[in-house]
């Protein structure tokens, strides 16, 4: 059974090979929540993930033998890119398997460290599989991502360092995917600090570990923004450390989970992926109960495809009222454009887009709906852009 002194040993073999990353307060973050918020900057690693420590914790154990004949992983991209890059520096063949679905800027990244990188499955189960399959064909070792405790000792060294640092947390809110993070900070934390109370943290799109710990059937999704803990299939090791440990575990929605992600990157000014953000996103779904407390949260990685940070931004302006759509319904008649964009102008806004609407719309032939996209202050804004268009005699609603 894994110890603290497994996790103690852990932190000696790392040393060195890996930043110890900032845990600092967030002062902004604590009054939005009302707990007093410290933040452990996983994405801050080389890999700008928490997974580097157990990859180097289990390839610093290898035998002899076991470095010669090489390593495979499967992962959808943090735990390949902590493999790979821990084995290109021990010398070690890696071979990582990917699902399809696995974003361009990971797979470029793991192939950046001399890993040969196969593509297979849409789901981490299948590339599992596969894996086991290559491993036993090709004589390698299988470095599993979560259930494998020199994984999960490497893993729980982040709560060894976040309360040598900041020693009056009583809290620990942290992501959950196949459990390996949360088995091993629990394991460090509650034989440090007893009385630490340990909150988990799925998506609701693959609720696979709270199934398992709490008998409920929330059905699994197919694909999250939080790709990193898209697990299906949680780990037997970690799940026990769970069920024994975990004080509980809770689960939040795609939405609260890119109001994280945006929060932190407009606030915080660091970029954090989907699994990254869950921990805040669970204190901003459920702020009654961390109210008060003093909190840790780890923003265990910074990986994220580009195309996705944009479109998760512009949906951020949009719930936060600094984007909107409006419709304006005019006659159709030179100079109506003109009137209706110097209208919105005086008001302070910035238009971002214009679209003329003529074929499907209940107006008479004579008239046009003009679908406008804009910059806005906020939701009183909108308003304010609105009630111009109303005073200049146009019919304006805002479209959701």
């Amino acid at each position: 059974m894994l110890s603290l002194t497994d996790i103690e040993q852990a932190a000696q073999r790392l040393h060195g090979h890996l930043l110890n990353t900032p845990c600092v307060e967030s002062r902004t973050l604590s009054q939005l929540t009302g707990a007093q918020i410290y933040l452990k900057f996983e994405n801050l690693q080389y890999t700008a993930s928490f997974k580097e420590r157990g990859a180097c914790n289990k390839l610093a154990q290898l035998s002899a033998d076991e470095r010669a004949r090489g390593v495979i992983a499967m992962s959808a991209g943090n735990h390949a890119q902590g493999v790979a890059y821990h084995a290109q520096r021990l010398g070690v063949r890696a071979v990582i398997v990917m699902p399809r679905f696995t974003p361009g800027v990971k797979i470029e990244r793991t192939k950046g460290f001399n890993a040969e990188v196969v593509l297979h499955g849409n789901t981490l189960d299948e590339s599992r599989t596969h894996a086991l399959q290559l491993a036993a064909e090709q004589g390698l070792v299988f470095v599993h991502p979560y259930d494998d405790e020199a994984i999960v000792a490497g893993q729980g060294t982040t709560a060894l360092e976040m309360l040598a640092e900041v020693p009056e947390l009583d809290t620990l809110v942290i992501a959950v995917g196949g459990g390996g993070l949360i088995a091993g900070m629990a394991t460090a934390a509650k034989a440090i600090k007893p009385g630490i109370e340990i909150i988990g943290v799925q998506t609701s799109r693959f609720p696979a570990m709270v199934n398992a710990v709490k008998g409920t059937h929330h059905p699994q999704g197919v694909s999250t923004i939080a790709e990193g803990i898209a697990v299906g299939t949680p780990g037997e090791i970690t799940r026990a450390i769970i069920t024994r440990l975990v004080d509980d575990l809770v689960l939040v929605d795609e939405g609260d989970i890119e109001q994280a992600m945006v929060m932190l990157l407009e606030i915080e000014k660091t970029l954090v992926e989907g699994a990254g953000a869950a921990g805040l996103a669970a204190m901003l779904k459920y702020p009654e109960r961390f109210a008060g407390k003093t909190v840790g949260l780890v923003l265990c990685g910074g990986n994220i495809d580009p195309l996705l940070l944009a479109a998760i931004i512009e949906r951020g302006m949009v719930r936060a009222g600094r984007l909107a759509r409006i419709r304006v319904s005019v006659r159709d008649v030179p100079g109506a454009l003109a009137s209706i964009t110097a209208t919105v102008a005086d008001a302070g806004a910035n238009i971002d887009e214009v679209h003329h609407q003529r074929a499907f719309t209940m107006l008479s032939a004579q008239n046009v709906d003009i679908e406008l996209v804009i910059q806005t202050r906020g939701p009183e804004h909108i308003r304010q852009v609105l009630a111009a268009l109303g005073e200049a005699g146009f019919e304006a609603c805002e479209q959701h």
